[in-house]
């Protein structure tokens, strides 16, 4: 082809900050022409333009570098630059109730993460490089084991743990896997035959379910329009119809009652779980998507219910099936756009944004609970938040929810990404995750305090689950580093403590891990005085798992990372969602006891070595009732850590008064601790103990 029009025109090298800011084709020129045509003043920083130099320059750099730090001269890191800090920042606008800005990760640009990338360094991200991670059950199905899920996490400690203790791979026959706690009692067909309709309860027995529901999971999420789903109740009651056992709404109300029955009702028949005869008549009387979509309001509601239910139910890819439909049912609606209120209504707009923000929140969490990558990206929302007459608070609450759910998006999506470094680009990723959870420490505690010091006041269930979630986010973020020296203590455990005690930077990251994890128990243990832990849904069960893994794995790294007291209320609080017939719980309180008594064999001075591969004490799998002080190894040393950068003079780590909180300048100082030395500690670090 002829003509110049038929060229492909070729990318600037270099490009204004603005363009660069944006992301957009920039022409290079002085100024450039997108600058140009709007008359703004147009700035080319030399800091971003790319260069290339040779890999004996960069090692002449490095020798330099050395000599100085062996003369007693500090070596000022280079700060990040201001375009890439306010790109990376997480706050949302709290001038407006519109919540939308675009995932992290869409924003980065891999040259830039190429650039600041060590280029001598092959050094990768155990928990998200490499092969992916499968784990075969008994009945030869395959699991796949997702970078940023808790579940997986402690299975691969449990892994790295038996192969070191017993040169052989974990046997995973006493191991539970997705699915596999209860039993519905279902083949999964939809057809009727043999299955009837369960009785529905009286009237009254239907409203005190319906108020459980409301206030277990009501306050956290949109399950259900009480308006409409109230008045049609009634109807249902009080006017007996032919087809009254028929329609999407009587699926919605069967899935109230499964959910009112699993609040309700602590003890279990075998492995059934609690409403499961009217859950499953929903799966039955469901009908098809397309059918779905001529409904598609309520249709979005009932996915939510079935999907919560299946999480707490332990199903979790079941669950993260059913929230992906609904929410690309929610979005083929548009409700995460700003659905105009004057050709809508009001009411309309208002239940669609409920319904918006809870699919979202919900595909946030499951997606990281199967530890998979997040698929939406936040630019393309819009909607505001709902409204709640005399209940500022509920918006709030929901605003709060909405941030950390985005910063656990950006958390999966930065430092447990594909091919994440364990050096310069993972700290850098660690960096920039605390400093978006540290954006939203004071604000959270401001607005929803937790009171746990306060005889005269209790402990916000709210509250309490936002502090769990932040507190996770913080675990989520550092435990990587506790994976990478746990296999540091296995490979070089005579040197182990020395190579941690010379960065007091990544020390402190996992000191920082430790005491949230601290935070969840106690958190946690509150609830537990106070007859609020929930034993059904998976929320509870998810922060004190976590938690409890955490602290069995620092001992193994550091004997003086030992806290005898944090894992038997850790314990307690096991057993008491086990009494309340969670059988979930039974079986992940088993694996932290297999894991417990692997670790046990390492650490100490004097190891206790097993004459055989350990199964689970005292046939915990066939009996819950375990006696705690076999379930964590004996004290034999106290706390005895220096905060460092996260002392405070408030934290008891003895006894039970635990109530300080990381604040916004303990988490910033020590993110704003990882400099280019840490990372080059990292990397001759794991180079020098040859852990890859």
């Amino acid at each position: 082809m002829a003509g110049n029009s038929s060229r492909v025109t070729k990318r600037s090298l270099n490009a204004c900050t603005r363009c660069r800011r944006q992301k957009i084709k920039c022409s290079g020129s002085q100024p450039c022409d997108g600058c140009n045509k709007r008359k703004l003043t147009c700035i080319f920083d030399d800091r971003d333009q790319k260069i290339l130099v040779t890999r004996g320059y960069i090692d002449e750099l490095h020798h330099k570098i050395e000599l100085l730090q062996q003369s007693g001269e500090r070596i000022d890191p280079v700060p990040l630059s201001p375009d890439y800090a306010e790109d990376r920042s997480p706050n949302l606008k709290e001038d407006s109730p519109q919540l939308s800005r675009s995932s992290p990760q869409e924003h980065e640009d891999p040259q830039i993460h190429n650039e600041i990338e060590d280029p001598a360094s092959g050094l990768t991200n155990p928990l998200s490089t490499g092969p992916p991670a499968f784990m075969s059950a008994d009945n030869g199905r395959t699991f796949y084991l997702g970078t940023s899920s808790n579940w997986s996490f402690t299975r691969r400690v449990l892994s790295l743990t038996h192969e070191h203790v017993y040169q052989e791979a974990l046997p995973t026959g006493a191991l539970i896997f997705d699915g596999a706690t209860y039993d519905l009692g279902w083949d999964g067909l939809r057809s009727s035959h043999g299955s009837e309709v369960p009785a529905v309860p009286t009237f009254d027995h239907a409203m005190y379910l319906i108020n459980v529901v409301k206030f277990r999971c009501g306050q956290l999420y949109h399950l259900f329009d009480e308006n409409e789903f109230m008045t049609k109740l009634h109807e249902f009651y009080t006017e007996p119809k032919p087809h009254a056992t028929t329609g999407l709404w009587y699926i919605h109300f069967l899935l109230v009652l499964a959910f009112g029955k699993g609040f309700v009702k602590h003890k279990v028949q075998g492995n059934r779980p609690p409403g499961a005869d009217f859950f499953v008549k929903a799966l039955q009387m469901l009908p098809g998507v397309s059918v779905l979509h001529e409904e598609p309001i309520e249709s979005t509601e009932v996915l939510c219910c079935i999907a919560l239910y299946l999480q707490a139910l332990d199903c979790r890819s079941s669950a993260h099936n059913y929230i992906g439909q609904a929410m690309r049912m929610a979005m083929a609606e548009g409700m995460h756009t700003q659905m105009p209120i004057e050709y809508l209504g009001e009411n309309m707009v208002q239940r669609c944004r409920k319904i918006w923000w809870t699919v979202y929140i919900l595909d946030r969490e499951m997606t990281s609970l199967m530890g998979l990558p997040q698929t939406l990206n936040d630019d393309h929302i819009n909607t505001l938040l709902p409204s709640f007459p005399g209940s500022v608070q509920r918006t709030a609450a929901i605003g709060m929810h909405i941030k950390i759910s985005r910063i656990i998006a950006e958390i999966n999506g930065t430092v447990y990404a594909i091919d994440g470094r364990i050096n310069r680009n993972f700290l850098l990723r660690t960096k920039s995750a605390l400093a978006s959870i540290a954006s939203l420490a004071d604000e959270l505690r401001r607005a929803f305090p937790l009171h746990m010091d306060r005889e005269i006041s209790g402990v916000s269930r709210i509250s309490a689950y936002l502090h769990l979630l932040y507190h996770q986010c913080i675990v989520l973020a550092t435990r990587p580093l506790l994976f990478c020296f746990l296999k540091i203590r296995f490979e070089s455990p005579e040197n182990c403590v020395d190579v941690l005690n010379t960065s007091r930077t990544v020390r402190n990251l996992i000191q920082m891990c430790m005491d949230s994890s601290q935070q969840i128990i106690c958190i946690l243990h509150s609830l537990q005085s106070e007859g609020l832990l929930e034993t059904f849904l998976s929320f509870d069960l998810e922060s004190i798992f976590v938690s409890t893994v955490v602290l069995l794995m620092g001992p193994a790294i550091d004997t003086r990372w030992t806290y005898p007291f944090w894992l038997e209320k850790a314990y307690a609080i096991f057993e008491d969602i086990i009494d309340s017939g969670n059988l979930v719980a039974k079986f992940r309180r088993s694996e932290l006891q297999l894991l417990d008594e692997l670790l046990s064999c390492f650490p100490q001075e004097h190891p206790r070595c097993l004459s055989a591969p350990v199964s689970f004490p005292n046939g915990v799998l066939n009996n819950p009732e375990v006696p705690l002080a076999t379930s964590f190894p004996p004290s034999t040393q106290a706390h005895a850590l220096d905060h460092d950068i996260l002392s405070d003079p408030g934290i008891t780590m003895g006894g039970s008064d635990f109530t300080s909180r990381l604040t916004a300048e303990q988490i910033m100082a020590v993110a704003d601790s990882i400099e280019s030395i840490d990372t080059e500690w990292m990397s001759n670090a794991m180079i020098e103990h040859s852990i890859w």
